[in-house]
């Protein structure tokens, strides 16, 4: 996919950047503004916050809060409970949310943070399991705009993929970064296949 209009081009980066933004600012709040730098840790919300919730148009009224709607709510507290698992967890998490946003911002490898962003927030979505809002659901909005981000190549817009996509191999352009950062050549009008 290959976006013309300059003010197109200029609203994908714009999203590209601002979703880096959100990326950065919470590994940053965890790696920071946990108590004590460097100790962050999603044991307690494993534990305590994955039981999920449910609303309109699943329940009407108020539901028990007490109860287990999450279906992999055992998962996310065995995982709580490993303290290996959980070394592993907390730095896949503020290292996630840092690479990524990063190289989201300056447009480097845009597929793949893309997608291992949208991988993330498929993680959150399920530890979570929020629905008290109906369908809408943070996480869920965030891996769509994270696929879509990837999908248009939106490094190519005034991101580091374009600027050195020629350096690498065809595939790796294609998977991982952008892909081809040049127009593609305009379908003459009337042409048949």
């Amino acid at each position: 996919m290959y976006i013309y209009a300059p003010l197109s081009r200029f609203g994908a980066a714009l999203l590209r950047v601002t979703v880096g933004v959100i990326f950065v600012w919470a590994g940053l709040d965890k790696l920071f503004n946990s108590g004590e730098p460097g100790k962050w840790t999603a044991q307690s919300f494993l534990k305590f916050a994955t039981n999920g919730t449910l609303g309109w148009p699943f329940v009407i009224g108020t539901p028990d809060p007490k109860t287990i709607y999450n279906p992999t709510h055992d998962f996310w507290v065995s995982l709580a409970n490993n303290d290996t698992a959980m070394t592993v967890v907390n730095t896949l998490v503020v290292a996630g949310e840092l690479c990524i946003g990063i190289a989201l911002i300056v447009g480097i490898v845009t597929r793949f943070a893309g997608a291992m962003g949208a991988l993330m927030m498929a993680f959150f979505f399920l530890a979570g399991w929020s629905f008290s809002n109906g369908i809408v659901e943070e996480h869920a909005t965030y891996a769509v705009v994270l696929l879509a981000l990837a999908g248009m190549g939106a490094g190519n817009y005034y991101g580091l993929d374009r600027m050195l996509g020629d350096r690498f191999p065809a595939w790796f352009r294609n998977w991982f970064m952008s892909g081809d950062h040049n127009p593609p050549a305009p379908v003459a009008v009337g042409a048949t296949s």
